[in-house]
């Protein structure tokens, strides 16, 4: 199998993607800005205290990928910049947006 194009992004056996990111709490502003490493990285304009960039990450995500909050969930990493995030239900241009902000 030849390695993907975008490491980050992988579905689970349900389908749902599952996406690996690298977290920078405390930017002028939320936003993708590229790769690090195998992970996407995200600049949160939220402080890494009392869950407030893990809210930030979560609300953003929903939004970009218009999808339910609800559909967003932290799989691992509450603690780390280091995250995988479940997102359900995402349609195909949220994904597509998503691969295109990922890109190098």
């Amino acid at each position: 199998m030849a390695p993907s194009a975008h490491p980050w992004l992988r579905t689970d056996a349900a389908g749902n993607l599952v996406l690996a990111l690298h977290v920078q709490p405390n930017a002028a502003r939320t936003a993708i800005v590229g790769r690090h490493g195998d992970a996407l990285k995200v600049k949160l304009a939220a402080p890494p205290a009392d869950g407030k960039a893990n809210a930030c990450l979560m609300e953003y995500l929903a939004i970009l990928l218009d999808v339910p909050r609800a559909d967003v969930t932290l799989i691992a990493g509450a603690a780390s910049r280091r995250k995988l995030v479940r997102v359900t239900g995402a349609a195909v241009s949220a994904l597509e947006e998503l691969r295109r902000l990922g890109a190098d």
